[in-house]
Order: structure tokens, then C-alpha cells, then sequence
């Protein structure tokens, strides 16, 4: 990819702006009143639903929403916190998908929807995941928390330190399962947030939430995300429903590069919230796509280093940066390099000296860690005082 021109501004700031090229090509100009019918994005879809939002899930940017941050009950949505945690449980070597649970008279007689443990029994921790995620049961949900933390109690004080963890603004969690509580509470950018975590934090653990049926105790059960069987590029979430909640879905789904997550609640039906998180999806890979904008490791800028053994460094992304963004948008793409004040060496390999805006329309749309790229030890004694006299001088002008 073509590297970026930098316009140096001063020794405190460094602004440059450059144009990324997109990967799509312009149509030829025709003289028309409007828009040309190719280029038109139409308003996203009103949703018969409370709440919603549609999510990049590579970079966590809203594409679509309405009343997302609105506090709303999360019924079983809860359990993909649940879920997250157990993940992070077994990916830490806390606990192996071969351990045996106990199953506490709590957890059995639990009620809501279930797995149908016995009282009692033990059932290995691969099992009580898929009763959760797939079958969305009570039992099971409760069966690990207690596993996890001694009590439902103590896991939602880690659920909830998790929230923290994942800056959520509008959740707190009262238990595990997402049964009713006047404090038990979510939004649908949350629930996407968390989606996107267990998506991104535990890729090996994701192939669970595409399971269509879980048989235990003899009782086959599908999944209730209807999406699973209507819509081949759907492989996730989970579903919910209470009285006070509706029905909500979080879903998933992936189109070649580009990876949606759309988060619908309180429509009225099963069927209403698999249609209406459908039209959110189906918006989303018709007008945007997602593409590869910078290489980890891509040099980006080179930069004043005062008191180092070189004048100069390398300054880019740690990581592949990926960026959805509107499909028939012509405005192009481009940058801004923000360097945090005056660099001074020593300078090390890997940490964050600023940041790197993208900006589609004047609007930043993506934000990514600068990083220096090589490492810049300290100059002697005699360099340093001429750095530090020339940035002096060069202060007065």
C-alpha cells in the first residue's frame, strides 16, 4: 500500500492528512440533479423494535442505531456474558472442558428454560456450555456460575467487573441467567460489545453459538435463532425473551471480509425479531463493506526524536487495521497522524506515541494506536545538549 505524505506542523504537534485510496472505483461523472441511483444510500430500516444497533464487529464502529444505549431488560441475552466468562475461565486453565459440575438443587430446580440436568449429577463443562448457549438453559447457567464463583451472587460481582473491564455504560448484572430484577440491566450497544468480545477474545470457542440442536437427558432442543436455518452467512448469537424484555436476538453473520453484528430488542414475537434483526443485516452488507486499509507493521510517518542516537523514527500500526465503511460513498478516505508532543528519546519499539484517525466526510469513523516502530536509544551527553539547544532555539520561531 502507497505510504502516506506528512505535513509536519511545529514540534509539539504533528498533523498530516492524506488520502487512502479506496478499494472501489469511482463512476464516471454524468450531469444529473442528484445522486445517480448506484451512489444513493437510503435511510437504514425502522425496525418494530425498542431498540437496536448494527456493529462493525472488526472495529467496534456503530454503523446503524436507534435508542442503543437505551437500559432495557436483557432476559437471556445475559447468558453470553455468562458464556464470555466461562470461555475466559478455560482459555486461562482455570477450568478444562472435561471438568464435572456438580448440579446444586438451585440449579435444577431453576425455572425458565432449561438443559433438564438431573439433581445432583455431574456434567462436564463442554456440556453445560452448550445447554447454555444452545438451549439458553436456566439449570445449566446457573450450574456453572456456581462453579465459577460459589454462588450466582459472587459471579454477577464478576460479571459485573467485567463490564467495567469492557467499558459498558449501560449494563449491571444481578445474576447469570437474565431472569427478571428491577437492577438487572443492559442496552443493545452493549450486548453488541459483548458479542463482538466473544467473537474476537475467544475465536476458537465461537463455533458453538452457529450449534443448531443440543440433545441431554434424552430432550433434543433447537437453537432459537431462527436466523441459523434461514440465513447460511448467520453463525451466532443468542436469543431472549421475558414478558418485561419482548424478544430480542443478537446476531451475526459474515459476507467475505466483512463481519455484522446486529442487536435488536423488545419487538413482539419470535418470529418479529428474527425478521427484523434480518432487515439490519441484509441494510448493513448491501451498503457497506469492510477492507483492509493499513498492514501491521505498515510505517505511516517518520518522526523528530530529540536526544536519541538518531534524528528520526518509524512510526505505524502494531496491527492489520480493518475498516468498514460505506460502499457507494465517494468522498474517499483519509487520515490524521496525532503524535503526543515532543518525542524524547529513548524511544521503544511497540508503544504507543499517539494516533492514527481515519476520516470518511469529516467524520472520524476509526481510531488506531501510533506505535514506534524501532527502537531509539539515548544519544550521549554532547547530542543531547545540542537537541536540547536546538529545540530551543527552534521554540522561538
Amino acid at each position: 500500500m502507497t505510504l502516506f505524505a506528512v505535513n509536519v506542523c511545529r514540534w509539539r504537534h504533528l498533523v498530516a492528512f492524506s488520502s487512502l485510496a479506496l478499494t472501489l472505483t469511482a463512476a464516471p461523472a454524468m450531469a444529473s440533479d442528484g445522486p445517480s441511483p448506484s451512489s444513493f444510500i437510503p435511510s437504514p430500516p425502522a425496525l418494530a423494535a425498542k431498540s437496536w444497533v448494527l456493529m462493525d464487529a472488526k472495529s467496534g464502529r456503530v454503523l446503524v442505531d436507534h435508542d442503543a444505549d437505551e437500559r432495557v431488560p436483557p432476559a437471556s441475552l445475559t447468558k453470553m456474558m455468562t458464556a464470555y466468562i466461562a470461555e475466559s475461565e478455560i482459555e486461562s486453565g482455570n477450568m478444562l472442558p472435561t471438568d464435572e459440575v456438580r448440579i446444586s438443587k438451585e440449579a435444577w430446580q431453576t425455572g425458565g428454560s432449561r438443559m433438564f440436568v438431573k439433581v445432583n449429577s455431574n456434567v462436564p463443562v463442554k456440556d453445560l456450555m452448550q445447554g447454555i448457549v444452545v438451549q439458553s438453559g436456566n439449570d445449566a447457567t446457573v450450574a456453572m456460575a456456581e462453579h465459577i464463583a460459589g454462588s450466582q451472587s459472587s459471579f454477577a460481582d464478576l460479571m459485573n467487573e467485567h463490564v467495567r473491564q469492557m467499558g459498558l455504560q449501560n449494563t449491571h448484572f444481578m445474576n447469570p441467567t437474565g431472569l427478571p430484577d428491577p437492577e438487572h440491566y443492559s442496552s443493545a450497544h452493549d450486548m453488541a460489545i459483548i458479542a463482538r468480545h466473544i467473537i474476537n477474545d475467544f475465536p476458537d470457542h465461537y463455533s458453538l453459538y452457529a450449534e443448531k440442536y443440543f440433545t441431554w437427558n434424552g430432550i433434543k432442543q433447537p437453537n432459537r435463532n431462527l436466523l441459523l436455518w434461514r440465513d447460511k452467512t448467520v453463525d451466532g448469537l443468542k436469543t431472549g425473551h421475558t414478558d418485561e424484555a419482548g424478544y430480542c436476538l443478537v446476531a451475526s453473520a459474515q459476507q467475505s471480509d466483512t463481519r455484522l453484528i446486529a442487536a435488536v430488542m423488545g419487538t413482539n414475537s419470535e418470529e418479529a425479531r428474527s425478521q427484523e434483526t434480518q432487515k439490519l443485516l441484509s441494510y448493513g452488507f448491501r451498503y457497506f463493506q469492510t477492507q483492509k486499509v493499513y498492514d501491521a507493521g505498515q510505517e505511516l510517518t517518520r518522526a523528530r526524536v530529540w536526544g536519541g542516537t538518531q534524528d528520526e523514527g518509524a512510526f505505524g500500526v502494531a496491527n492489520d487495521v480493518y475498516l468498514t465503511a460505506s460502499k457507494q460513498d465517494e468522498g474517499g478516505l483519509s487520515n490524521r497522524i496525532n503524535i503526543n508532543g515532543d518525542l524524547q528519546a529513548p524511544i521503544e519499539a511497540g508503544q504507543q506515541y499517539g494516533t492514527v484517525q481515519i476520516v470518511q466526510n469529516d467524520e472520524v469513523i476509526d481510531e488506531q494506536p501510533l506505535v514506534a516502530l524501532e527502537s531509539i536509544e539515548q544519544g550521549g551527553l554532547f547530542k543531547r545538549l545540542w537537541d536540547g539547544l536546538l529545540k530551543f532555539v527552534q521554540g522561538l520561531f
